[in-house]
């Protein structure tokens, strides 16, 4: 199949396009490069052992987005690309709200006129909001007490494709739209090898980068936010789950799409706390690992996991790696990416911007 892959140098992105390139697929990456590095394609093409093709656009460029679609004839699409970071979220709502939502719009506006039936989006956990509940079903409600605009753009679009499909769906009966709603709990870990990994811009917002931080003496200790949750060890239970493995959920996706809109909660139904996180960080490097406990954080619950059944039943699909896995990935990277400029900005692109219209 030829793939386009928004956001596809991201953290999340760019490990599906290894994947899928190693799967035969041809890519094609749309990416704005808010919060990735063109070194991310330089490790992708070293690790698939081909080069994706790339443009350097913006979802919120119809014109350009539709020159892309002219050129790629694409099969299917699958939709990272968005601003998510939470805490930005909330002081800048607009931002938020314009691009995450306008660049959907034009996507589907796009995927419409080219007649392209698939699409992946990369949804969230958030969308189930502050519920009071730990494990989560994809059949539980969603827009309950969200407490940022980011989880609203998420819930927001997913609403979008529902309708979306139904309305094409209801019109054209014989040729169906095939949507997979992909909702991610804690990615962590990077690729094995260490060539690609999380390498946000600017502040981190989760809580890996920021170990990785303090493991480089870039912080001097990391800030757990509450000791007096109701768990085990009194901070808060997420669900992580190695992007490895996360990405291998979006091949399954694809191969299992279906007329309508179909979701999956991608997790590993098993919690893990925040200070078993750091512990398990320090036993796997040999290094202690810095830390103070805050106070609670407004909007965090203190267990959050996926029920990941209906992922494993439909799309015969479930973790193989383990937490600790994703911390020795983390050192590797760690490693390598303390040796060299972070993911090597220099790398060109392979096709810098969208193709002009021919004459």
């Amino acid at each position: 199949m030829n793939i386009l892959v928004t956001g596809g140098t991201g953290y999340i992105g760019s490990h599906t396009v290894v994947a899928l390139l190693d799967s035969g697929h041809d890519v094609t990456i749309l990416d704005n490069l808010n919060n990735s590095h063109l070194g991310a394609l330089e490790s992708i093409s070293q690790l698939a052992g081909r080069r994706p093709l790339f443009y350097l656009s913006d979802l919120c460029n119809l014109d350009n987005l539709n020159l892309i679609f002219d050129h790629g004839h694409f099969d299917a699409v699958i939709h990272f690309a968005g601003l998510k970071a939470v805490g930005e979220s909330v002081s800048e709502p607009l931002k938020y709200y314009e691009n995450n939502l306008i660049g959907t719009l034009n996507l589907l506006h796009a995927i419409k006129s080219h007649n392209v039936k698939k699409l992946i989006f990369s949804s969230s956990a958030t969308v189930y909001g502050a519920q009071p509940a730990e494990k989560f079903t994809e059949e539980m409600p969603t827009g309950i007490n969200i407490s940022n605009p980011y989880g609203w753009t998420k819930s927001m679009i997913e609403q979008i494709l529902k309708d979306f499909a139904a309305a094409e769906n209801t019109k054209s009966p014989d040729n169906p739209v095939e949507i997979s709603l992909l909702r991610y709990f804690n990615p962590i870990g990077n690729h094995p090898s260490g060539l690609l990994g999380e390498n946000p811009n600017g502040q981190p917002n989760n809580l890996m980068p920021i170990i990785m931080q303090v493991a480089r003496g870039e912080r001097s200790e990391l800030t757990v936010f509450g000791d007096d949750y109701d768990t085990p060890d009194g901070t808060c239970v997420r669900d992580y789950i190695h992007v490895v493995d996360l990405a291998d959920g979006h091949l399954k996706a694809l191969e299992y799409l279906k007329p309508g809109v179909n979701t999956y909660n991608l997790g590993s139904g098993q919690g893990t706390s925040v200070l078993e996180l750091i512990h398990t960080f320090e036993e796997v490097s040999g290094k202690t690992l810095p830390y103070k406990i805050g106070n609670r954080r407004p909007g965090d619950l203190a267990g959050f996991y996926a029920n990941p059944e209906k992922a494993k039943r439909e799309l015969h699909w479930q973790t193989k790696l383990t937490v600790k896995d994703a911390m020795r990935d983390t050192l590797k990277f760690l490693e390598l990416s303390t040796n060299k400029t972070a993911n090597n900005n220099s790398a060109q692109p392979v096709e810098p911007n969208p193709p002009e219209r021919q004459k």
